[in-house]
């Protein structure tokens, strides 16, 4: 069904798997909306080759203590062996986050070194067991679930991993990376602290013992069925109790979850509150206060985003503050995760923020009131030129309501007799696949929009033009490295139907499309189950679409991307370079 925001068609597909374009949820550099979709960058690096680096990758970390070492800056490797030097006394050291920053950056200089990949790799690994033993739901939902029920998770995930991901991936190498996960969630504190209790039986022998088991009987053990996955996992469990009294379900759990390292960037299992999250997103309501964080250790949450009209925004906090306090609690040191834990309440209860912001002396204070926020695909649309009849249209992502509010940002421009719009996809992470083609079709009168191929037949279709309701404006799409998936099947269908030019940015290089499926205890799956490729057949994944018209990105002070606002547009590079191609191509 084309049509977006039907709620027939959405429940049809939440049964099927609700198909979603948006950038991965996973990487170093790590952010969160509170209450709503989670945005976040990959790592610097794609993750390494599956089965057979599983062993050079974490061979070393046998001899990693479980005790503190001496403290370790990050900075910036001077050379490859003390680049490699430093990220293992991180990892020594537990400063998991620390030492993904400093991967990534000693990556970009030596992308092929492989001690450098291999430590980008535990250390990614590393964060994702931080990220979920900091997540509520995580802890309160799925941890407390009993041995059979963890099993039972195990195997759906593995069924549907079997019969929907894009590309065959064997069993071997799926339970493999659940024991690689648990082999590495030994040496992660947060891991450590919930099942092994200051004070309690197991010792740093017992913990070596379990891991030496794991690396000599279970790394890369051939799994040939279904079945037998199931029981490889259920003996491991059974091992882990008798040696360290470890829960089955927190075994378990690190199958469901360390699996899914053998899939690609952007699938991964979700839990309660990220599932929650990812629908919210979806529908494009949510409650809470409509911010978008950024941990940055000592100095608290940066604001990469505050949403127009959101409780954040009339309090007065602005992208580029820094929370410091939140109801009196001390947050510099914490993580996106456990600070966005705080920041969630009911609707109607109130949170007390500190916060610092640049040229403001001290901390200041403020209260928010949590309350639903409508997040709107296109908070901006005006009329920039009143003489030539340019208008712009911001749109920041594609969700059940962006078809109608394009309509009516069209239906807006054109009563002021509109001949040609600036439609800005900057920073526009993608969403919903049928939304993209939705808008598309207002601007696109016949062939194809996009095409879908995957494993599955329901995977494998065309989506195409219809002739009735396409406008005639001339455009301009503006793009940049953040416009990602659904913004690229736009970028990519008027860049190949010659429907207008893309200005800007060269966009993020995201081909794939994931499908979203509920699994038990209320967490999801979000699964790669297609590609996706322009009018002309091209697939540009880890490439994205080069503008038409290269334009130098803006630079900021603090790397925090603002929007534009009806008072900033006239000072926009992007925004001017497109006004003076338009002039042109209407007094021609």
């Amino acid at each position: 069904m084309r049509c977006a925001g039907c709620f027939p068609a959405i429940c049809s597909c939440l049964e099927r798997g609700l198909l979603s374009l948006c950038r991965p949820q996973f990487g170093g550099r790590h952010q969160r909306m509170v209450g709503r979709h989670v945005i976040m960058r990959p790592a610097a690096a794609s993750r390494a080759p599956r089965n057979h680096c599983l062993l050079t990758a974490v061979l070393w970390l046998c001899t990693i203590t479980l005790f503190a070492a001496t403290p370790v800056v990050a900075d910036s490797p001077a050379n490859q062996q003390s680049a490699i030097k430093t990220g293992r006394q991180l990892e020594v050291k537990r400063r998991w986050a620390d030492a993904l920053t400093h991967y990534q950056t000693a990556s970009e200089q030596w992308p092929d070194t492989k001690e450098i990949q291999h430590g980008l790799r535990r250390s990614r690994i590393q964060c994702g067991i931080q990220h979920r033993y900091a997540d509520r739901s995580f802890r309160q939902q799925l941890l407390t679930i009993p041995e059979r029920q963890a099993l039972s998770l195990f195997d759906d995930l593995v069924a549907r991993v079997q019969s929907s991901f894009v590309e065959h991936v064997s069993l071997t190498s799926f339970v493999a990376h659940g024991t690689e996960s648990l082999y590495l969630s030994l040496a992660n504190q947060k891991f450590l602290d919930r099942h092994l209790p200051a004070g309690s039986t197991p010792t740093a022998d017992r913990v070596l013992q379990l891991r030496s088991t794991l690396f000599k009987s279970y790394w890369n053990r051939q799994i040939r069925s279904s079945a037998e996955a199931h029981r490889v996992v259920t003996e491991v469990c059974r091992i882990s109790q008798r040696i360290l009294g470890l829960p089955a379900s927190s075994v378990a759990l690190e199958y469901v979850f360390g699996g899914c390292n053998a899939l690609d960037d952007y699938s991964a299992c979700l839990t309660p509150d990220r599932y929650s999250d990812l629908n919210a997103n979806i529908d494009g309501q949510f409650v809470g206060l409509g911010v978008e964080i950024k941990a940055k250790p000592g100095h608290g949450l940066l604001l990469m985003d505050v949403l127009p009209a959101s409780p954040a925004e009339t309090a007065g906090l602005r992208p580029g503050d820094h929370v410091v306090r939140i109801d009196g609690t001390d947050c510099r040191d914490m993580s996106t995760d456990e600070a966005a834990s705080l920041l969630k309440g009911p609707i109607g209860s109130r949170v007390q923020l500190g916060f610092r912001r640049a040229k403001l002396s001290g901390e200041q204070r403020l209260q928010v009131i949590r309350r639903p926020v409508i997040v709107k695909s296109i908070p901006l649309a005006t009329m920039l030129d009143n003489k030539q009849h340019i208008g712009y249209i911001q749109m920041t992502g594609f969700q059940r309501s962006t078809a109608n509010e394009l309509d009516s940002a069209l239906a807006t421009l054109q009563q002021q007799g509109v001949r040609a719009v600036i439609w800005d996809l900057r920073h526009n992470p993608g969403g919903l696949l049928d939304a993209a083609t939705d808008v598309l079709d207002r601007f696109i009168a016949d062939g194809v929009l996009v095409s879908t191929r995957g494993r599955s037949l329901d995977q494998n279709r065309v989506y195409r033009a219809h002739r009735r309701g396409t406008n005639d404006l001339k455009l301009v799409v503006l793009t940049d490295g953040e416009s990602a998936s659904a913004s690229e099947i736009v970028a990519g269908a008027i860049r190949d139907h010659h429907r207008g030019l893309v200005i800007g940015r060269r966009t993020y290089g995201k081909w794939s499309v994931q499908s979203i499926f509920p699994l038990a205890k209320s967490s999801g799956l979000r699964l790669t189950t297609a590609k996706f490729y322009s009018p002309a057949g091209h697939n540009l994944s880890k490439v994205g679409v080069r503008p038409d018209i290269d334009v130098a990105a803006p630079k900021t002070q603090d790397g925090v991307y603002r929007r534009p606002t009806r008072e900033s547009l006239s000072t926009d590079a992007d925004v001017r370079k497109a006004l003076e191609e338009l002039r042109a191509r209407l007094a021609g």
